[in-house]
């Protein structure tokens, strides 16, 4: 009896073992060719970042050095080594002195891997609810995602902006960039007074820091005092202070004739029921589709807002704008700024 099971046990054996092969070795769908077609993606994802890094110093005028583009990558010297010298074959980069530059070539490549970026970026920010503070992780995972084909009908489906979310240009589709204009907040002297055009993204860390304190592109600040370890300045009628690692990741753009914003903005939230005042804006760190419901609904600079009802919980509060009654929470209210502050006739009343 069981000399009779043995050839049935080896069939089943060579049957399994012929499937495990095709799993494995199975042309584009095999297991093989998927980790190889996972190693190929990640090498040319860890390129094209080289590639984003390498415009970046260029664009800026620094010069970059392995060690820099090791640190921004975050790999080690010898995997560094071995990516420039694919970098130089392809001719991508060239080397002189110890430094590295983009050649034509690399840098129209490195163009289109930015411009997915940044339309992505823009995307999130104006189309999704996503947190600012994911908006450059996503897109630096989602840019090495799409064609350029892609790339441009998603940038016409959000209506081919001309900067993302942070305040960077986003090159034209064919590889046109403004010139790199601004400085870093660190440069400022005591008195300056400049409006924030740019807050760097990357190390995330440093980025998150900057937002949580509240500074975006399109802020006023006027410098108090510059120190070695610290630099001290107003925005929004608020003291600020940012060690000089931070203050370089935001770039500033000098104004001449404009008064100083030293007066604190009051915020919606501040209205009690029976109060009234003149819509001045919306902050430009509050994005996103949250945004634009807030501005159809009537919230745009100039227009009266009262504040009629509140809820038990305290929030939501019920505010009339344009005839209609909308609940804001405050969450939302303290980031649209009102002037104006007056008793409302209409408020009390009620």
């Amino acid at each position: 009896m069981e000399s009779y099971y043995y050839p049935i046990i080896s069939i089943s054996i060579f049957v399994l073992l012929l499937l495990f092969l095709c799993w494995l070795f199975w042309p584009q769908k095999g297991l093989w060719a998927k980790l190889k077609r996972l190693n190929t993606d990640s090498q040319r994802v860890l390129l094209e970042d080289a590639l984003k890094y390498l415009y970046d110093c260029e664009y800026k005028g620094s010069e970059c050095k392995p060690e820099n583009l090791s640190d921004n990558l975050g790999i080690s010297k010898e995997k560094l080594h071995k990516l420039l010298k694919r970098l130089q074959s392809l001719d991508l980069i060239s080397s002189a002195n110890g430094s590295y530059s983009l050649t034509e070539t690399g840098r129209s490549y490195a163009l289109r891997v930015i411009r997915m970026h940044r339309v992505w970026e823009r995307y999130l920010a104006d189309e999704t609810g996503l947190p600012h503070t994911e908006w450059h992780t996503q897109a630096d995972y989602l840019e090495h995602t799409l064609t350029g084909e892609d790339v441009e009908k998603l940038a016409a489906r959000i209506g081919n902006p001309a900067f993302d979310p942070h305040g960077d240009p986003i090159p034209s589709a064919t590889g046109e960039l403004p010139v790199h204009k601004g400085q870093p907040l660190s440069e400022l002297k005591e008195g300056d007074v400049a409006r924030i055009i740019h807050i760097e993204d990357e190390p995330v860390e440093i980025y998150q820091q900057l937002a949580a304190e509240g500074l975006y592109p399109g802020l006023q600040i006027y410098v108090l005092k510059t120190e070695k370890d610290r630099i001290i300045f107003a925005a929004d009628g608020e003291e600020r202070v940012l060690i000089p690692r931070f203050a370089e990741a935001v770039t500033v753009e000098i104004v001449v004739g404009e008064n100083v914003a030293s007066v604190k903005q009051e915020r919606l939230s501040s209205l009690k029921v029976g109060e009234k005042a003149e819509v001045v804006g919306i902050s430009l760190n509050f994005q996103g589709q949250q945004r634009r419901r807030l501005m159809d609904l009537g919230l745009v600079p100039g227009q009266r807002i009262s504040a009629i009802i509140q809820s038990a919980s305290g929030d939501p509060v019920g505010y009339r704008v344009m005839g209609t009654t909308i609940g804001i929470r405050r969450s939302q209210a303290d980031q649209i700024f009102i002037r104006n502050k007056e008793k409302d006739d209409y408020g009390s009343k009620k």
